[in-house]
């Protein structure tokens, strides 16, 4: 079937921050337009209830557009929101958080002011860049293409990303095309290179390279081909090779080979309550602005208050936040299930002489059960959470709900499932007292949001002394 070309009004975003249209049949998502373009747009692919449409031309453009400043702009699948005013974008996003929170936003809800991004650009302390190549061989590095994954573009510049990435990666391509090996190729579990992976600290200024390889031994690169990968990233950066081995019915498995210069980042934190400095290693998690993580953690603290004797941080990656709040509380317990980011935590708590927080490696719900079972457990007066972007487990959210502190700061990078939890816990007897939203990501559809939530004590105990009445 050929394609069909059609004008288009674009109306809405998309939750991958694509534009959206409708038509009486169905949803048309179109990369690189804003609400209020009308375009021109081919039509491709249709899902059961999305259909992809490849811009053509901006028949008319949006009040919001402004001219894009990456060359990839038209191409790249990453900050897509690039030809929107930056005003635009905060505007749309602080409206997407009251959209998602719906009624449970009151007059009784502080919503504070949005807090923006001041350098929205050359932000990202985190890249990853995918290898491939096509049929005929011509190899590729760089980042995938809008509404075409997993086709990859060769990125020659990022305006997201600090200078010297895009110059990392201009030398590691012409080591690849010299090299003889191929791209990674998941369906047969051939060839070789799958990722490059750029990091790097702000505050102090030291840089990561990891460079992600098949691990099916017939494609394992040879000596020779990595120390001319060393020579190609260049001097002053600490380069690892990671082996992801993969094997039907068993759960992937990684493997890290230092290679050379050092084998981990420190940034440093300017936080309200004095500096921190964090141990970065090859696969930790870090928040990927520095920045606007400060100002998360300065707010997240801020609403969490003063002198609690038991905090619990849940999801702590590298202990960031819980370590930010224990100047604030007299004990922080730490809870994350990656043990790559729980023997950072601890290696961060030493290096902050933090004597007031400890950590456990775990499953999040099933360590809450361990505690709570305890002969001598004690329940925590405030909590934290920062979970992935599905939310809050069943399990953890059950525990939350019996164990009822006065207050809970909930950190998320998906106001959607952060609302559907908070709904549950304004059911369990909490209240919904203010929110703050922090763009962690201009440019795109992300966004970070804090809400607080605190017990409901009239309601609590209006239930109680119903509960006591006689029958």
């Amino acid at each position: 079937m050929e394609p069909s070309t059609v004008e288009l009004f674009i109306e809405n975003f998309c939750p991958r921050g694509f534009g959206v249209a409708r038509t009486d049949r169905s949803q048309i998502e179109v990369a690189h337009t804003i609400p209020g373009d009308r375009v021109l747009v081919e039509l491709r692919r249709r899902s059961r209830r999305v259909q992809k449409g490849r811009l053509l031309e901006i028949v008319a453009p949006s009040q919001d557009r402004v001219t894009a400043r990456c060359p990839h702009a038209s191409l790249c699948g990453g900050c897509c929101w690039q030809a929107m005013d930056y005003s635009s974008q905060i505007a749309h996003k602080q409206n997407f958080v009251r959209r998602s929170f719906g009624a449970l936003i009151d007059s009784s809800v502080d919503v504070r002011p949005f807090i923006a991004c001041d350098e929205p650009w050359h932000y990202r302390n985190k890249m990853e860049f995918s290898f491939s190549e096509n049929r005929a061989g011509t190899k590729y590095l760089g980042l995938m293409i809008a509404h075409a994954e997993p086709y990859v573009f060769n990125l020659e510049a990022c305006h997201i990303a600090p200078v010297w990435m895009a110059d990392c990666l201009s030398r590691v391509r012409s080591w690849w095309e010299a090299s003889g090996l191929s791209a990674y190729y998941p369906p047969k579990d051939s060839g070789t290179l799958r990722y490059l992976t750029l990091r790097e600290s702000l505050r102090t200024n030291q840089k990561l390279a990891i460079l992600n390889v098949s691990g099916n031994a017939q494609f394992a690169p040879p000596q020779s081909q990595i120390d001319r990968f060393i020579q190609a990233v260049g001097e002053n950066i600490g380069i690892f090779l990671r082996i992801h081995q993969i094997c039907k019915g068993v759960p992937s498995q990684f493997f890290e080979m230092h290679l050379a210069g050092s084998d981990h980042m420190v940034e440093q934190m300017q936080l309200d309550n004095g500096p921190l400095y964090f141990k970065i290693s090859p696969s930790s998690f870090f928040q990927p602005n520095t920045i606007q993580a400060e100002k998360l953690y300065n707010a997240a603290v801020s609403m969490l208050g003063d002198d609690h004797p038991l905090v619990y941080d849940l999801y702590c990656g590298t202990g960031t936040l819980g370590m930010a709040a224990a100047a604030r509380s007299r004990q922080v317990v730490g809870i994350e299930l990656s043990p790559e980011s729980i023997l950072d935590a601890e290696e961060n708590a030493r290096r902050n002489n933090l004597s007031n927080i400890r950590f456990h490696q775990g499953d999040v719900g099933r360590i809450l059960t361990s505690l709570m079972a305890s002969s001598n457990a004690a329940r925590p007066d405030a909590v934290i959470v920062d979970p992935p972007r599905a939310g809050l487990d069943a399990l953890t959210l059950h525990h939350l709900k019996t164990l009822m502190p006065k207050k809970i700061v909930y950190v998320s990078c998906n106001p959607v499932t952060q609302a559907e939890n908070v709904q549950e816990l304004v059911k369990a007897g909490y209240s919904l007292r203010s929110m703050q939203a922090v763009d962690q990501f201009p440019h795109t559809a992300h966004i970070e949001n804090i809400a607080l939530l605190d017990k409901d004590l009239e309601r609590n105990k209006l239930n109680h002394l119903g509960s006591s009445k006689a029958p």
